[in-house]
């Protein structure tokens, strides 16, 4: 089993989507556990405050090292975690960045806000800052369930079908092929003929084909990385 453990002033934005879908699934096969805490819970200041202004002056608030310290120790406790901080300066999750984190048996994930967060945390504290793009966002709640769909999915026995994960969108730095359903012929739009055909091979080569084309036309950036056995 995968452990999650988030670290948030927002706890109450998860509860939507990690009930939901696969997600939910996944928690109720005791596939993944995901564990939702309150930075609030573990400050010592007794208006629960997290932030302050920054030294140097500037806009904006930074979040206090002293309850992200105290709530990763409590939280991490003996076991082993890698502690992993949600912010626009961070690494770009990739695909090949998930599997590495699905391989882990307990993830500690926190969301940055504000201006930022006292750099002693990711000094002393975090493992990997990680970013979903080069935008930035109110806070980090959103990029860690980002994440924590991402790395989830590829947890042993989360999905039904492992063929599912070899055909998805970025596996040998490939977008994924065009999809087409019943009806075969869409008011005067027809499915291309070798989907049609029952040829198997006919078909997988088809898929690559256009695969590695969808990925030089959408994602150049992607097509120099492309795997030499899709060539």
């Amino acid at each position: 089993m995968l452990k999650f453990d988030i670290i948030t002033i927002f706890p109450q934005m998860f509860e939507a989507i990690t009930n939901q879908s696969i997600l939910k699934r996944a928690q109720e096969k005791k596939k993944i556990q995901i564990k939702i805490h309150d930075l609030r819970d573990f400050t010592t200041d007794k208006h629960r405050k997290v932030d302050d202004r920054p030294f140097g002056g500037g806009p904006g608030m930074v979040l206090t090292p002293q309850p992200i310290f105290d709530a990763v120790k409590r939280i991490k406790g003996r076991r082993s975690a890698k502690v992993i901080l949600m912010c626009p300066g961070g690494k770009i999750l990739t695909q090949k960045m998930a599997k590495g984190f699905s391989a882990k048996k307990n993830l500690i994930v926190i969301c940055g806000h504000y201006e930022g967060i006292d750099e002693r945390v990711r000094e002393y504290i975090v493992d990997e800052s990680v970013s979903i793009g080069d935008y930035v966002l109110t806070g980090g709640e959103i990029p860690a369930l980002v994440l924590i769909d991402c790395v989830a999915r590829l947890v042993a026995g989360v999905l039904g079908k492992k063929e599912s994960l070899f055909s998805e969108s970025f596996e040998g730095n490939l977008l994924e092929y065009p999809h087409y359903t019943r009806p075969a012929n869409f008011r005067g739009k027809k499915v291309p003929d070798v989907l049609l055909s029952g040829r198997h091979q006919d078909i997988e080569n088809w898929r690559k084909t256009q695969a590695i084309k969808r990925t030089k036309e959408i994602r150049p950036d992607l097509a120099r990385k492309i795997n030499s056995k899709f060539q």
